[in-house]
């Protein structure tokens, strides 16, 4: 599938993010995943894209399902807050892996390698010039940047996951997906919080071009809580 018609299959259409990290009930190990099975429930219901992290899971889910897949690996490098795709190492890897869509942290923060994130990108497009890029940022600043500096797609993902955008919001960002389809030339991925098919909805109405949804379909250990916390128990 080229660039254009990968993109223009996800217009409209709901993401689901399948991940299970260490110490998650759904994690088994380093060579075994469940994510697949999760994959294939998202896509027998309707879902036309995939969203998950590390190389196991992305190779393996891309046996299982025809969408596209978005890629990323969470590694922590000690002493800076990123996590999400934050090196070229983990670029190879989900290049190599058949990533079709590689996620990543496009927030302004410093970075381990003394790079600015718009060297970094510009660097990822000189090695790979064909892989398409998500950029998960929390800001609009940070949006607008990301464009400018050569990505595919903006996600929302770490709106409120940042020390400069915590405790703006309990639910999905609305106003900020307002803002970026209002100033970005490039499609904007709805992701964070969205726990409900209306709020999914929404988001739509607003202008998000896709919208990513995680905890709330594929992780029963977030969702069992919701509902605990929800009955007062």
């Amino acid at each position: 599938m080229d660039k254009v018609k990968l993109l223009e299959s996800l217009k409209g259409q709901l993401i689901v993010s399948c991940q299970a990290l260490k110490g998650e009930p759904l994690y088994i190990d380093e060579k075994i995943t469940m994510m697949p099975l999760m994959a294939r429930a998202a896509i027998q219901a309707g879902a036309k894209g995939i969203r998950t992290n590390g190389v196991l899971d992305v190779v393996e889910i891309k046996k299982e399902v025809s969408v596209p897949v978005i890629g990323l690996i969470k590694k922590q490098y000690e002493g800076f807050p990123q996590y999400i795709t934050v090196g070229m190492d983990e670029i190879d890897a989900l290049v190599k892996a058949g990533a079709d869509i590689i996620a990543l942290d496009c927030t302004m923060r410093e970075r381990y390698d003394g790079l600015t994130i718009n060297e970094f990108i510009a660097s990822i497009k000189n090695k790979y010039p064909d892989i398409l890029l998500m950029a998960d940022i929390s800001s609009f600043e940070e949006g607008v940047n990301a464009q400018n500096a050569g990505v595919d797609l903006v996600g929302t993902t770490l709106n409120g996951y940042t020390p400069y955008t915590e405790g703006n919001h309990n639910g999905p960002n609305f106003e900020l997906i307002e803002k970026l389809v209002k100033e970005l030339k490039i499609p904007v991925i709805a992701e964070g919080r969205v726990h409900t098919p209306e709020q999914a909805k929404k988001m739509l109405e607003i202008g998000a071009y896709a919208v990513v949804v995680g905890g709330a379909i594929t992780r029963p250990l977030e969702i069992a809580t919701r509902f605990i916390k929800g009955m007062g128990l």
